[in-house]
């Protein structure tokens, strides 16, 4: 339970963010919202923007709504109020996204260790692991300082012990994308054509 002022669970509209896209968008209706799961690294943020704008989507960052709803980093609010309640905001967050209309979710590296909100996204929305290798992990999360998981420790060891944690987790989502070192369109394509092929699964 969060003790500070930080309530990292308040009631706000999301923000929208969108990026320019090299493909034109898609005439398709998404029926739920894509939550996009993975390391940090993985390319969640910069491949959602684009998915984002190729099917007319908001695109929802959820370290960036709560950082927007609390007034604080991410990293400040691991130091203000400790892992295990952010994670509690963090859940009620994604919970509140996903019952809201159809969007582009890029979920934080944790979220989707917790067994309610893989539930959660079973019922509302479809899963996409972004699945990248070790080598790509450190060459991307090298280029930012805000990662509060490797702050003051090897970058390498501490993805390696994350992979071997998270990767069993993320094998449970809906469908899974590589996410490598090739241009970003090649993956937000693969997404789409597993988004695609979900949606026709259910029908």
């Amino acid at each position: 339970m969060i003790t500070s002022d930080v309530t990292l669970s308040q009631t706000l509209p999301p923000s929208v963010e969108s990026a320019p896209s090299a493909s034109p968008p898609v005439s398709v209706a998404l029926d739920r919202p894509v939550v996009l799961v993975g390391l940090m690294g993985a390319g969640k943020t910069r491949v959602g923007k684009r998915l984002a704008e190729r099917v007319a989507l908001p695109f929802i960052d959820t370290d960036h709504e709560i950082e927007r709803e609390n007034g604080k980093t991410i990293s400040e609010l691991f130091e203000t109020v400790g892992e295990p309640a952010f994670r509690e905001g963090e859940r009620r967050v994604i919970a509140r996204l996903l019952e809201g209309p159809p969007s582009i979710i890029a979920a934080g590296g944790g979220a989707y260790l917790d067994p309610r909100t893989r539930a959660k996204i079973r019922e509302h929305g479809s899963a996409v692991w972004l699945r990248a290798d070790l080598a790509t992990l450190i060459a991307r999360t090298s280029r930012s300082n805000k990662r509060p998981l490797l702050e003051g420790v090897d970058r390498g060891k501490k993805l390696s012990e994350l992979i071997a944690i998270r990767h069993p987790i993320y094998a449970e989502a809906d469908a899974v994308v590589e996410s490598g070192i090739g241009p970003v369109e090649e993956t937000v394509e693969a997404v789409l054509k597993a988004v695609l092929a979900l949606m026709e699964r259910r029908r």
